[in-house]
């Protein structure tokens, strides 16, 4: 499997995550503090830098006050289900 830091899917979830910090009207530093994390944390996942943890998405989803399923609802996966 492909690593995921510069794939189309990994492209689509932090622009998913932009649009939801900039729907809430934070800046990268606003969110930044909600996360106890620097300003270049947001900056370097937000840029592709970074890939994030599943921890760190969740936290990120709760500040951003959105549920994860509907930003994984929006990235479809790779493989089908199987039979």
């Amino acid at each position: 499997m492909q690593k995921s830091l510069r794939t189309p899917r990994q492209m689509l979830l932090q622009s998913l995550l932009v649009e939801a910090r900039k729907a809430e009207r934070l800046t990268q530093a606003e969110l930044a503090g909600l996360l106890n994390k620097p300003q270049s944390f947001v900056a370097k996942y937000e840029s592709g830098e970074r890939r994030i943890d599943v921890i760190e998405f969740v936290d990120i989803s709760a500040a951003l006050r959105i549920a994860t399923g509907d930003i994984l609802a929006k990235i479809k996966p790779e493989i089908g289900p199987r039979e």
